[in-house]
Order: structure tokens, then C-alpha cells, then sequence
């Protein structure tokens, strides 16, 4: 029974991706083999020297990830929020400018996997705060507070089960 609900969610983490559109789908992977070190982005994502420019900052930028692995606050108390909050903040507003992400959907499911499940509580308080800081195109900064729902941003809790899928990339002609 419970690997029936693990494929279950597995195959929800699927559709979740398949939902997104292409480039939501690409930079999340290229993100994913940034943050988690999986492969050369530079080789494996530059389509030119602009993007190649994108991939450094980004991982200049992802730097950040490990210590915030590391810190993520266990408990409700304000301790150290400041200086957690701050980075992630930082981190999630360099995505959102990137204009890659168009919802806090697909930023949800990048950061889960980033991060981690012991993440969610704080992705909505950090999507809400880069998504208005003034780095933001004004219309993009509406669009991208409207794609939170009430749901999302009032949640009572948070799964603490780890995210399965791990979107890669794969060769046109493997495919």
C-alpha cells in the first residue's frame, strides 16, 4: 500500500511538471543541475553567450543553497529569521527576475526540490516578498502575487514527505 502511494504521488509530481510550460519545464531542470550539482549546465544548457551569462550568475547566486539546506528554521520561533528569510529572499528573487517562472507553482516545485520538504512552510512568505521587491517588473509582480492562492498562502501545514521526481534533462534523440 505504500508504494502504491508513493507512485501515486510520483506520477501527481509529473503531471504537476508536465503542466508547465517549456521553458518553465527547461529552467527548472537547468536550475535543478545548478543547485544540485547533477551536470555541467554550461555544457549542457548555453545556447549563447546571454544564457551562458545567466547560468554563472545563477550559480553564484545558488551558493546560498547549502547554508540555507542547513539552516532552515525547525520550529515557529523568530530566532535567526532574519538572516534565513534574507537569503532565500535573495535566491527566490534572482529566479523571479529571470522572468522564467510565470507562478508560484512552478517556483514551489524548483524550490522543494532545492531544498528540500522542510522548505514549504517558508515558500510562500519568500515567493510573496521577491515577487513584490521593485527588481520585479511592475506586471510581472502582479501576475506572479495573483498565481499564489489563498490555499497556498493560509495553509494550516506542510507535507514533510520529500519530492520523488526530479525532472532531467534528455537527449532529442533518446526521447
Amino acid at each position: 500500500m505504500a508504494t502504491t502511494g508513493t507512485v501515486s504521488m510520483t506520477i501527481a509530481e509529473m503531471r504537476e511538471f508536465a503542466s508547465f510550460d517549456a521553458g518553465e519545464q527547461r529552467y527548472i531542470r537547468r536550475s535543478l543541475d545548478i543547485g544540485l550539482g547533477r551536470q555541467d549546465a554550461f555544457k549542457l544548457w548555453a545556447r549563447d553567450a546571454a544564457e551562458s551569462a545567466a547560468i554563472r550568475s545563477q550559480y553564484v547566486t545558488y551558493q546560498e543553497l547549502k547554508g540555507l539546506r542547513e539552516d532552515v528554521p525547525a520550529d515557529t520561533s523568530f530566532d535567526k529569521i532574519e538572516g534565513f528569510m534574507g537569503k532565500l529572499m535573495r535566491v527566490a528573487a534572482f529566479d523571479l527576475a529571470q522572468e522564467r517562472l510565470s507562478s508560484f507553482s512552478a517556483f514551489r516545485f524548483l524550490y522543494e526540490r532545492l531544498l528540500g520538504a522542510d522548505i514549504r512552510p517558508w515558500l510562500p512568505s519568500a515567493f510573496c516578498g521577491a515577487a513584490a521587491l521593485p527588481q520585479i517588473r511592475p506586471d510581472r509582480r502582479k501576475d506572479l502575487l495573483q498565481s499564489l492562492s489563498e490555499a497556498a498562502a493560509t495553509a494550516p501545514g506542510w507535507s514533510d514527505r520529500e519530492p520523488s521526481f526530479y525532472p532531467e534533462f534528455i537527449e532529442a534523440e533518446a526521447a
